[in-house]
């Protein structure tokens, strides 16, 4: 007979559920920022191995929606979707009308899922909730989410900034077997590998995207995003309250600093009388995002900022962050003990 070939008893990769699940080939999700992250970010997210995701803001029209779902879907490849659960209070229309074009995955963030939770599973997709605090991840480890997005304080836009990234997912790993995806602070391929050797499922990265070509920021505000520095941000209400915006209160933004928050950052009660007393300021800030003066309108961007460059496509940008591979080997090697 036949010598029987050698037994190979080197560990096998464990298969990662949320892969199986969605499909993608590179853990790099774009976050799903509303006014920047539209259908073309999304496909071309996914068309480049990552998985796209299409931000649906509170003042997004059904026409919007459909188009923007329809060039998200226009990769054939797995995409999804992010909702604000404070908006879909109102309504599960936006919800009903995105998941018609059949996402594989739907985030709820910033309040109770439980209603947009029920009627994506309903639809086939996985639910995600994002959680900002020990309470909030409480809240997802319940059976009708499938999956946790840690994002710290680092994150641009809005979010809670009570914990950062690090502690959160290590904390949320330690509490559950669910797939869990990190945010917040993540730019480069070091930010990713270092999230994946935590033992995040994926990496959730806004700011960077929010300068890619595809993204629909306006050109004013990637200049903005990749001349900023690491320490070039603040966390605040006042652009909310100036715009008159309902965002609940425990969710401030995270922006870089300007004019404007220079003025108000710090006087969020005189900034509130303020506007309440007439529409100057919030004209003001009205009429600079139309004109994307970012000397006085809000741009969202986290404290990633510093490590994002402007006129990269969204292919470039994933497969950049996709050398994380060589940074985890790397450290493999330097610090395997045998």
């Amino acid at each position: 007979m036949a010598a029987s070939s050698p037994r190979n008893t080197q560990p096998q990769p464990e298969a990662d559920a949320l892969q199986q699940r969605l499909g993608y080939t590179e853990p790099i999700f774009n976050a799903s920022m509303a006014g920047a992250a539209g259908g073309a970010l999304a496909a071309a997210v996914s068309a480049a191995g990552g998985f796209g995701m299409l931000g649906i803001g509170g003042n997004d029209t059904k026409e919007w929606i459909d188009q923007q779902s329809g060039l998200a879907a226009s990769a054939s490849r797995p995409w999804g979707a992010g909702l604000m659960a404070w908006v879909l209070e109102k309504s599960l229309d936006p919800l009903h009308q995105v998941l018609a074009h059949g996402p594989s995955f739907i985030c709820v963030c910033f309040g109770e899922p439980g209603p947009a939770a029920a009627a994506a599973h309903e639809a086939g997709a996985w639910v995600g909730m994002q959680v900002g605090n020990a309470a909030e991840l409480e809240r997802a480890l319940q059976s009708d989410i499938d999956v946790v997005i840690c994002r710290g304080s680092e994150g641009g836009g809005h979010g809670r900034n009570e914990v950062s990234t690090l502690p959160l997912l290590q904390l949320a790993l330690s509490s559950t077997e669910k797939p869990v995806i990190a945010a917040g602070g993540i730019a480069t391929k070091a930010g990713v590998a270092a999230v994946l050797g935590a033992g995040a499922s994926a990496a959730w990265i806004g700011t960077r995207f929010a300068t890619a070509t595809e993204s629909l920021s306006h050109p004013n505000i990637k200049q903005a995003i990749g001349s900023a520095g690491i320490d070039d941000t603040v966390y605040t209400r006042a652009f909310d309250i100036a715009q008159r915006i309902a965002w609940p209160v425990e969710y401030g933004g995270r922006a870089l600093r300007n004019d404007f928050s220079d003025a108000w950052a710090d006087d969020i009660e005189g900034l509130s009388a303020a506007v309440g007393q007439g529409g100057d300021i919030s004209r003001a800030v009205d009429e600079a995002r139309v004109k994307a003066d970012v000397s006085t309108a809000p741009v969202y961007a986290g404290q990633s900022a510093g490590l994002s460059t402007t006129g990269q496509s969204a292919a470039r940008i994933v497969a950049d962050l996709a050398g994380f591979r060589e940074l985890l080997n790397r450290a493999a090697g330097r610090w395997d003990s045998r």
